[in-house]
Order: structure tokens, then sequence, then C-alpha cells
């Protein structure tokens, strides 16, 4: 769901280099995301606080000098690597009082953004933009190495 999310803030900032803070588990799927630039493993679990983890991963994240965070989570400790990374614009919803870890906060009506993926791509649209917005419909870029034969070759798939 967060592709579509990607190419709305293509679409707007052609230019735009985007990395995502994400688990392990999705670095596959980021990287047949032409949109981003880099997947950056987020090396908590799912659930865990470890402040001083994200205190540290904030540091770090520092030196890239990002210019814009969207937070998609609505939890207080996603909002908290971005700000310990001193990132200048951190959007998200309102939210388990994130008030100052977020400096573009966004209300959330969930009977105008029925579907997650049109919450997400609200949160990359300018503050006063239409909703619900027009949703792109993701679409992976996989090269298939030549030299391994494709599994279906020669299987009919129904």
């Amino acid at each position: 769901m967060a592709q579509s999310l990607f190419m709305a803030l293509k679409h707007r900032f052609p230019d735009l280099q985007i990395d995502v803070l994400a688990p392990a588990w999705s670095k596959p799927i980021l990287a047949a995301m032409p949109e981003v630039r880099a997947a950056i493993e987020m090396p908590l679990q799912h659930g865990e606080l470890a402040l001083g983890k994200r205190y540290q991963l904030g540091k770090a994240l520092r030196a890239n000098a990002y210019d814009w965070a969207i937070v998609l989570p609505r939890s207080l400790k996603a909002a908290l690597v971005p700000f310990w990374a001193k990132i200048p614009v951190r959007t998200g919803f309102k939210g388990e009082m994130r008030y100052g870890l977020l400096n573009d906060i966004r209300p959330m009506d969930k009977t105008v953004l029925t579907m997650t993926v049109q919450r997400f791509v609200a949160l990359g649209l300018p503050k006063d933009a239409k909703l619900p917005p027009e949703i792109q419909s993701p679409r992976l870029s996989v090269e298939r190495n030549p030299s391994q034969p494709s599994p279906y070759q020669g299987r009919e798939l129904r």
C-alpha cells in the first residue's frame, strides 16, 4: 500500500529521492519499487520500545540530512526516530500524543479516508488537498535473471 504513496510523491516531486525505514522482511519488496532509492532496515522488532536503539538510529540518520519524514504508523514510538534524526518536516496523523514529535499533524477522518492506502497517500499531499485522494495501483518492477529459467516455463497457468 505504501507504494501508492511513493508514486504520488514522485508525481508531485519528480526529482524526490525516497528512502524508507522498514522491517528487514520488506526490503525485497521495496527493492522492486522504482520510486524507492534505498530501504533502511529498522533494527527493532514490532512492538519493541528500545528507546536507546531508536535514539541511536535517529542520530545515525542525521548524516543523511533528510528534509521530510512521513510517519505512517500512528504510534508514538514510530515518530521518535524522525524526531531524533532532526528531520525538519515530520508529517503524520494525530495519534498517541505525538505533539512535538510531529510538526505537520493531520487529522484523520475515517469516514472520508476509508482505506489504509487512501490514508497513506493523503499524508503525501498538501494539507488542503481534496480527499479522498486518487490512488495509483502498485506496480513492482522485478528483473528476472536470464541465466535462471522461469519456474513457470512450459507450464500452463490457470
